[in-house]
């Protein structure tokens, strides 16, 4: 049970107003798959949550050749790598109706402790993922170094964008990218995308988001006393 796949038809909820996959909404699929495999290999709530222990992503990295579109059905895939330490890269892809790849992903998870939020060795767990790559998976994330930016706006985490790990969920970054910038509005199409998650943000923390546009890509930082996260959303023409 290598590899994991589930089917999606996608539904209003799923599209934006160009009637293609909305990007969080991707990011919810990746991480829907990504729990349901991990509770197949044996690492699910009873052996993380219910022990006081949460899986967290820390770096993701997208590749787009087409976003799904409205009604249209896919296949999310993935699997993990193999394990690397206290990392545990897991590896995506998904496919239309035909088979061919529409989207490849690869991104790094860790445990913390649900307390101190620092990270905890597996093994004290008794958990244990066997891993293994496969030829055709997208190299894993790269950290992203800071870059200069232009424009600068507040932004308080609400209630909504939070989830059972206290914190805003992974999805929810590119909703709040989306909303402060101008590209997704003007119906430019995603061709890769980047994210780095340094610090969590609680319920309620206020933090500086910051952003520039060079060309066909968005560089943006989420700051406080330290940065939270990074990304890079690269378009496929010159916006």
């Amino acid at each position: 049970m290598n590899i994991y796949s589930e089917k999606f038809t996608l539904a209003n909820k799923d599209v934006d107003l160009y009637r293609h996959l909305r990007t969080s909404r991707l990011f919810e699929m990746l991480q829907a798959v990504s729990v349901s495999h991990t509770e197949l290999l044996g690492a699910g709530r009873k052996q993380t949550l219910d022990h006081g222990i949460l899986w967290v992503v820390i770096q993701q990295s997208i590749q787009i050749k087409r976003m799904p579109a409205y009604e249209e059905t896919i296949t999310v895939e993935t699997w993990p790598g193999r394990t690397m330490h206290v990392l545990f890269p897991r590896y995506y892809q998904v496919k239309d109706a035909h088979g061919s790849v529409l989207i490849q992903g690869s991104s790094l998870w860790t445990l913390i402790d649900q307390k101190t939020r620092k990270m905890v060795f597996a093994d004290d767990y008794g958990i244990d993922i066997a891993g293994q790559d496969q030829p055709y998976q997208l190299p894993l994330p790269k950290a992203l170094p800071q870059e200069e930016t232009e424009h600068h706006v507040s932004f308080t985490v609400p209630y909504s964008y939070c989830d059972l790990n206290g914190h805003m969920n992974n999805a929810r970054y590119f909703d709040l990218a989306e909303d402060n910038t101008p590209c997704a509005a003007a119906g430019a199409c995603l061709q890769s995308i980047a994210v780095q998650y340094s610090q969590e943000i609680r319920y309620g923390s206020t933090i500086d988001l910051n952003w520039a546009e060079k060309g066909s890509v968005l560089f943006l930082s989420g700051d406080e006393k330290q940065n939270h996260f990074r990304m890079k959303l690269t378009y496929q023409e010159k916006i």
